[in-house]
C-alpha cells in the first residue's frame, strides 16, 4: 500500500509490468538524479541512461547507479552507438517537447525495444498552455525549452503507422499523487520555502502520455505496409 501511494506517477507502467522482476530500461532524458531515483524503485533493473550532457544534476550515486550511458543530441537522429532490439522498457517523460524532432526520435527508438517490450512517453499537453504559471512550470510556456506541442492522438497515430500496439494514453491523473499533494505542499513549503508545479501536474492536468508495446512478432521498416490512418 505504502509503495503505491508513493511510487512517482512515472514509473506506473513499469511497476506495473516488470514489478519485482529484472529488466532493462533506456531512460531519455537521465539528468537531475534519474538514474540512482529509478535504481531506488526498481533496484533489480539494469540502467541505461541517454541524455545531450551526463552531468546534469547527476552526481557520483548516480553514476555509479548507471549501467550505460549514451551522451548525444537527440535532434541528430544519430542512435547507432545504442543496441538494437536490447530494452524491454524506454522511459521519455518530458522530453520530447524540448524537441523539433521528437516524433522522428520516438520512431528509431523503436529498434531499440525488444519484441515485447514497452515504451512509455510523456508530455505537457495543450492543457498545459491555459493553465496559469508557477515556479517549477505549471504552463507549457513557464519553460523558455519548450519548442512543440504534442497531442496524445498525434503520437497515437504515430506508433500505429509504424506497427505499433497502443495500449493507452490521454491525460496523466495519477490518484496517489492526487492523494499525497497537502501533505507534498506542506513538506515543500517546510523545507523550500516554495510550491514546485510538478504537486498539480495531476490534479490540473497538466501532462499527456502514451503507452505502448512493440510486437512480439513485428516487421521491421524494409517490411511495413502502408497505413493509412
Amino acid at each position: 500500500m505504502l509503495r503505491w501511494l508513493l511510487l512517482p506517477s512515472k514509473y506506473r507502467y513499469v511497476q506495473k509490468y516488470f514489478g519485482k522482476k529484472a529488466f532493462t530500461i533506456l531512460d531519455i532524458g537521465a539528468g537531475n538524479h534519474s538514474a540512482s531515483k529509478t535504481k531506488k524503485w526498481f533496484p533489480q533493473c539494469s540502467y541505461h541512461g541517454l541524455d545531450l550532457d551526463k552531468t546534469y544534476n547527476n552526481d557520483e550515486h548516480d553514476f555509479n547507479s548507471m549501467d550505460a550511458f549514451y551522451e548525444l543530441n537527440l535532434e541528430h537522429l544519430q542512435f547507432n552507438q545504442i543496441p538494437n532490439n536490447r530494452f524491454d522498457f524506454i522511459m521519455c517523460a518530458h522530453v520530447v517537447e524540448h524537441l523539433q524532432r521528437g516524433d522522428e526520435v520516438l520512431v528509431k527508438m523503436i529498434d531499440k525495444l525488444k519484441p515485447g517490450g514497452y515504451m512509455y512517453v510523456e508530455f505537457p499537453g495543450f492543457r498545459s498552455t491555459q493553465l496559469p504559471s508557477m515556479y517549477g512550470t505549471l504552463n507549457f510556456y513557464d519553460d523558455p525549452t519548450h519548442v512543440r506541442i504534442y497531442s496524445v492522438a498525434e503520437l497515437m497515430n504515430l506508433f500505429l503507422r509504424n506497427r505499433m500496439k497502443v495500449i493507452s494514453g490521454g491525460t496523466r491523473k495519477h490518484i496517489p499523487t492526487i492523494l499525497l499533494m497537502p501533505l507534498k505542499v506542506v513538506y515543500n513549503l517546510i523545507i523550500y520555502r516554495k510550491v514546485m508545479a510538478s504537486l498539480f501536474w495531476d490534479f490540473l492536468g497538466f501532462a499527456e502520455y502514451v503507452i505502448i508495446q512493440k510486437p512480439e512478432h513485428y516487421s521491421p521498416p524494409s517490411q511495413r505496409h502502408t497505413v493509412i490512418i
